[in-house]
């Protein structure tokens, strides 16, 4: 069964309603993630994938064996050719699922995830300032800019309101990032000095970037377009998407001379080894080693 992402309150309706006990066991799991403070988008493509997976089998996930879901997992990854998002989700809520009804051995038997050993996508410095320079609408411009100068993820951009930019002290309050932490991150001046111009023509009402209905943040799909609209008026030829200006941003300011400690704190990464990343892609310019005491005396290398 595939299925596009408008179709997850039609699937978990229909699992519902056609699976027999799929309602009552879904509420016990749906407390469960809501208790371990699960992320509203992982809980909606968890649920979309089990109620896919119910559908398909006319039973409740527990009482599919775990020979039929690699069966399944197999199908949609070799013949149905769904992604391989997909097929984690899967895996991953299927896991979350057996462990609510204490099937620890059956979750423990769920296939593994390799991680992938992929560097990310960075656009030049050049690159980016074509990218926003392509957009017509200022609103348009400054979303780009905006998500660029913090290394924002996209719900961060999306959920950011007016008030979590202060701009007497150059700062940007993200609010419940990942892994439902705070942070802030650095105001840029460049933004910082159109920030009360953008105000006054786009007129946004709570949130920053706001959709059609005033008073509601943009949707992920119209943020995607944003970006896609203004890349197809510039010469980039790379595969980029909103998390691309992220890579980008710490990429920036680490061949800026930023300390990589600095970098994860600004990015809201728990752990170091994410951050770590960029050093391969970063292009760092090699520095001699020096006395301190020169520096002391502000006495010039060489």
């Amino acid at each position: 069964m595939s299925f596009k992402k408008e179709d997850y309150n039609t699937l978990l309706n229909q699992a519902k309603t056609n699976v027999v006990g799929f309602k009552a066991a879904y509420s016990k799991f749906i407390e469960r993630v809501t208790i371990d403070q699960c992320s509203a988008s992982l809980i909606s493509n968890y649920s979309r994938s089990i109620a896919s997976i119910a559908l398909h089998f006319n039973r409740v996930p527990h009482q599919i064996s775990v020979d039929e879901i690699n069966s399944y997992l197999y199908r949609i990854t070799v013949h149905d050719k769904l992604s391989i998002s997909y097929f984690k989700q899967a895996v991953y809520g299927l896991r979350h699922w057996f462990r609510v009804f204490g099937m620890e051995e059956k979750a423990i038997q769920m296939p593994s995830i390799k991680k992938e050993e992929t560097l990310p996508v960075v656009l030049s410095q050049q690159e980016c300032k074509e990218l926003f320079k392509a957009p017509r609408l200022l609103k348009h411009k400054f979303l780009l800019a905006f998500a660029y100068a913090g290394g924002l993820r996209m719900n961060e951009l999306r959920t950011l309101k007016i008030a979590d930019v202060d701009l007497h002290r150059k700062q940007v309050h993200i609010k419940q990032g990942k892994g439902k932490k705070d942070r802030y991150v650095v105001l840029s001046n460049y933004i910082a000095q159109s920030f009360e111009k953008y105000l006054a023509e786009v007129k946004p009402q709570v949130y920053l970037f706001e959709g059609l209905t005033p008073g509601e943040p943009m949707g992920e799909r119209s943020v995607q377009y944003v970006i896609n609209e203004a890349l197809q008026k510039t010469t980039i030829k790379k595969a980029v998407s909103m998390h691309t200006l992220r890579h980008s941003y710490a990429t920036h300011l680490l061949e800026d001379g930023v300390n990589i400690q600095t970098i994860q704190k600004l990015l809201g990464h728990a752990d170091m080894r994410t951050t770590l990343v960029y050093l391969h892609v970063a292009q760092i310019k090699p520095t001699l080693g020096h006395s301190p005491l020169d520096t002391l005396y502000n006495i010039k290398h060489g």
